[in-house]
Parts: structure tokens; C-alpha cells; sequence
């Protein structure tokens, strides 16, 4: 299982990596664009085409930030630690879905088993985190049962 975890990392890690290269590659091109657009006789149209490409700009680079944060939020998961209750860096297997807890990335497929990798923050994460093994809750009128924190 802790080949498992080491994987379930792994793909959390290049998932934040993919979204960091798109981000910067849609910055570095609004900014190539806004320094080819050249002033035309048209001022207020180079004005209001240079504002688009600032505003864009603008939320690339909110973007760029959050996805950072996920990263340092990665780098401060050890993937090698096996612990009794569930917190960040945990798979937690439940009768309901296996959930890696880490950062909100989607469903991640390893060995052909589906994980769900959720931030402690989340809804499920917060219920999870703290948890052992045995222990249940409910959460949108589903029932789980955890049957093994790793």
C-alpha cells in the first residue's frame, strides 16, 4: 500500500506540475501578444485590446498562485508515513470509495483501483481527517465506514 501512496503523490505532483506550465504558457503568451500589438490609428481599440490582455493576465497570474500553494501544500506531505488517524498524506480505504488525502485533483487510478484525492479542507476531508480505523459517518446521506487508514 505504500507503493500505492507514493503513487497517488507522484500523480498529485504532476497534476500541479501541468497546471503551472499551462498557466505560465497562457501568461507568457498574453504578454508576447501585448507586446506585439502595435498602436494603430485606432487608439482606443490598441488601448482596450492591451486592457483585455491585462485583465487576463491578471487572473493567469491568480491562478499561478493558487496552483503554487497546492504545490507547497504537496511538499509538505511525506508519502512514506503510516499513521493510525487520518490526516494529510493518508489513504484512507472506506466502504463508500478509497481517498487520498492530500489536495482536491480529481479521481487518480493506480493499479487499475480508483482513489479520490481531496483536500483536508473539503467536505470529505474534513470528516476524515482524524478518524481510525472502524469509525463512521455520514456525509450527504451517504454512510461510510473506514475500513483502513494507511
Amino acid at each position: 500500500m505504500n507503493e500505492i501512496k507514493k503513487e497517488l503523490y507522484r500523480q498529485c505532483i504532476n497534476y500541479v506540475q501541468k497546471r503551472l506550465d499551462s498557466i505560465t504558457h497562457a501568461i507568457n503568451a498574453a504578454q508576447q501578444a501585448a507586446n506585439e500589438d502595435t498602436k494603430s490609428s485606432a487608439g482606443d481599440k490598441y488601448e482596450t485590446g492591451r486592457a483585455m490582455m491585462q485583465q487576463e493576465t491578471d487572473r493567469n497570474r491568480v491562478q499561478l498562485n493558487e496552483a503554487n500553494k497546492l504545490m507547497v501544500t504537496l511538499n509538505r506531505i511525506s508519502s512514506n508515513t503510516k499513521s493510525k488517524t487520518a490526516e494529510a498524506g493518508s489513504l484512507v480505504i472506506t466502504n463508500n470509495g478509497n481517498f487520498y488525502i492530500a489536495i482536491s485533483a480529481g479521481t487518480l487510478t493506480v493499479n487499475g483501483q480508483s482513489f479520490f484525492a481531496v483536500s483536508p479542507a473539503s467536505p470529505i476531508g474534513v470528516k476524515l481527517k482524524g478518524q481510525k480505523n472502524g469509525a463512521e459517518f455520514k456525509l450527504n446521506d451517504k454512510s461510510y465506514r473506514i475500513e483502513e487508514v494507511i
